[in-house]
């Protein structure tokens, strides 16, 4: 078995051979102290140097979350949650580096990933992963733990007080000095500092929304991929999806946690054990998430993306077919009409024209049902390309047939499998039609992630379909179902109408 060292800033670390001899994975690499004692609710710190070779087999703990149990009855605990008795800790920020065993003397593009999960559960170590498929491509990939949950995102005055340079988002600082660390120690591993690309999926690729809007971020990476990561809503809705509170608001929240914990200070609540508020967390039932602290988040990322004020980048982002539909929430007809026409204005003629409201409200909302998820990349797309911003925009929808008892579909998720291309990890019985279609996404991503263009010959040396990337002229979005082919097809009217009025909203 082929064991490689390699130096890093702290000290060296030592690499294990993956199924693939010519790929070494360095599982647990830490990048910075333990966020534990009086590192708790603190941006990351400098990690300690060690003495001589750290072994790096195994991934290390996931971070302190509330695991579901087994349940065959939910397709996300019977795809990924496979062993809920993965150890646990505190002590978490650590990184894994899939590199190949002996790089090339050119310097190899970095793939830096952000694990999904809603940022209260998930962790890299997750099977669909596996970095190694990507590497064999020439890449080099690490992905990053971070803090969930309160003991990523909680806010609290005293907190404030202590720190006020970074008193939140402790989970995306954690990403952040990852990614800082790939950026002072990759070329060790063959990597290119200066050609880094960071992707996510679900809360992870919100995540990467996050770093991209971050004005902390100047020149830590130049490309992105967001996966689920977006959304956008033009109907009036009771909750908000991905709501961005000011840090006031959530230090409010976080004094009315510690009344629940029982303490009054910063100092009583560190003093927790890790288990015992953990436990806490879970009776609390709250969501904790990206703050508004104006130091690393200074607004909601999609209102920055539309005010530009976002890092200059390739972006290359897209959805499943069946995932985050919107629709209107109003109990009659009437109060739907008048919905439309207070939030439409000018067009809710044009648009109501669109509707039979011979039926139900259960029809109605069936027929204004919209993927957020579309919505929102074609209205930040349509509004960059008219901003002239300059820099492409790959727009995908991923809508293969999903083999398996259950009948899924496209859910949620269900294309990590095929960006990683792992699909053999999978339980489900993928046949030859899922795997070169896999092998394509990859390349694609590779493609991407290599040059900020995802078009490139296939294994066999014929070009992949031709992957344009989006304006509201072409309309160009790469369908991944049985094979990929680019689809440009115009928006329907109702949809057409929607990302006027959203632009609107946001005076665009």
């Amino acid at each position: 078995m082929f064991i490689r060292q390699v130096k890093t800033e702290n000290g060296w670390v030592r690499g294990i051979q993956a199924a693939d001899p010519r790929i070494t994975a360095y599982k647990g690499i830490p990048f910075a102290a333990p966020p534990v004692g009086e590192n708790r609710w603190r941006a990351p710190q400098p990690c300690a140097d060690w003495e001589g070779v750290k072994d790096c087999f195994d991934f290390k703990p996931i971070s302190m979350q509330d695991v579901p149990p087994l349940d065959e009855k939910n397709v996300y605990t019977r795809e990924w949650s496979v062993d809920p008795d993965l150890e646990m800790s505190e002590d978490c920020l650590y990184l894994n580096v899939w590199a190949p065993a002996h790089p090339h003397q050119d310097k190899l593009p970095v793939f830096v990933w952000y694990f999904g999960g809603g940022l209260q559960v998930g962790h890299p170590s997750e099977m669909e992963f596996d970095g190694e498929r990507i590497a064999r491509r020439g890449i080099v990939v690490v992905s990053v733990n971070y803090r969930l949950n309160a003991f990523g995102f909680l806010c609290h005055p005293e907190i404030s007080a202590q720190q006020p340079d970074a008193p939140a988002n402790f989970g995306h600082l954690d990403q952040q000095a990852g990614t800082r660390w790939v950026k002072r120690n990759i070329a060790a591993f063959g990597g290119d500092p200066d050609n880094i690309t960071i992707g996510g999926q679900s809360a992870g690729g919100g995540s990467v929304m996050s770093q991209l809007t971050s004005p902390q971020n100047a020149g830590l990476f130049q490309k992105a991929i967001v996966e689920s990561g977006v959304a956008a809503n033009v109907y009036p809705a009771k909750r908000r999806f991905g709501r961005v509170p000011k840090l006031r608001e959530a230090e409010e929240a976080g004094v009315k946690f510690f009344d629940f914990l029982g303490v009054k200070t910063l100092r009583e609540a560190r003093a927790i054990d890790e288990q015992t508020l953990m436990r806490k967390i879970k009776e609390y039932h709250s969501f904790w998430g990206t703050v508004q602290d104006d130091r690393f988040c200074v607004g909601d990322a999609m209102d920055l993306f539309l005010k530009n004020q976002r890092l200059q980048c390739p972006v290359l982002w897209g959805r499943t077919s069946s995932e985050f539909f919107v629709a209107p929430e109003e109990e009659t007809k009437d109060a739907f009409i008048a919905m439309c026409k207070t939030v439409l204005g000018e067009d809710a003629d044009a648009f109501l024209a669109r509707f039979d409201l011979s039926g139900g409200m259960e029809d109605v909302r069936k027929q204004a049902a919209v993927p957020s998820i579309d919505l929102a990349i074609r209205a930040l797309g349509d509004h960059s390309f008219r901003a002239g911003i300059g820099q492409p925009l790959y727009y995908y929808n991923f809508d293969a047939e999903i083999p398996g008892w259950d009948h899924a579909g496209t859910f949620h998720s269900v294309d990590l499998w095929f960006f990683f291309e792992t699909l053999a990890k999978c339980w489900r019985p993928f046949v030859g039609k899922h795997y070169d279609l896999a092998r394509q996404m990859c390349n694609y991503w590779a493609n991407f992630i290599r040059s900020g263009d995802p078009n490139g010959p296939d294994a066999d040396g014929t070009p992949m379909p031709r992957w344009e990337a989006y304006t509201p002229e072409n309309n160009a979005c790469m369908i991944f179902d049985d094979v990929s082919h680019l689809c440009t097809d115009r928006p329907d009217e109702k949809m057409a109408l929607l990302i006027r009025c959203y632009l609107r909203q946001h005076g665009c």
